[in-house]
C-alpha cells in the first residue's frame, strides 16, 4: 500500500497528457539528454568542446540537437560570448537545478537495486 508520499506522486492515467510524471518523462526522453543534464549537474558550466571531452561518444550533431532541445524546453541555458573565436557557455536555467533532486532519488533507488 502507497504511504501519503507516494500517492501524491502516482501517474493519474485519467489527467492523460497533462499527467505530471508523463510530462517529465517525456522532458527526460532522449538518449543523450539525461547525460547531458547530468554533465552540466557536475560541472555547473561547459563549452562544447568539454561536453565532448565528457561524453565521447555522442556526435557532435546529436550533442547540437540535445543541447537546442533543452534549452528550447527551458533546462539549460546558451551563453554566446562575442569574442574571436567565439565562445558559447551551457549551463543549468533554473528548472534545470530543481531537477537534481531527481536524480538524486535515481542514484539512490539505483544503489539499492544494484545490492
Amino acid at each position: 500500500m502507497a504511504s501519503e508520499n507516494e500517492k501524491d506522486f502516482i501517474w493519474d492515467k485519467d489527467m492523460g497528457d497533462e499527467c505530471p510524471v508523463k510530462k517529465t518523462l517525456e522532458l527526460l526522453a532522449g538518449k543523450w539528454t539525461t547525460r547531458v543534464i547530468y554533465e552540466l549537474q557536475m560541472n555547473t558550466t561547459l563549452r562544447f568542446g568539454e561536453f565532448k571531452r565528457n561524453i565521447p561518444e555522442i556526435t557532435n550533431a546529436m550533442l547540437s540537437s540535445t543541447l537546442k532541445e533543452l534549452e528550447g524546453k527551458g533546462i539549460v541555458s546558451r551563453t554566446q560570448f562575442n569574442e574571436v573565436p567565439l565562445r558559447v557557455e551551457y549551463s543549468l536555467t533554473k528548472a534545470g537545478q530543481e531537477m537534481m533532486p531527481i536524480f538524486s532519488e535515481m542514484g539512490r533507488w539505483g544503489a539499492n537495486y544494484l545490492k
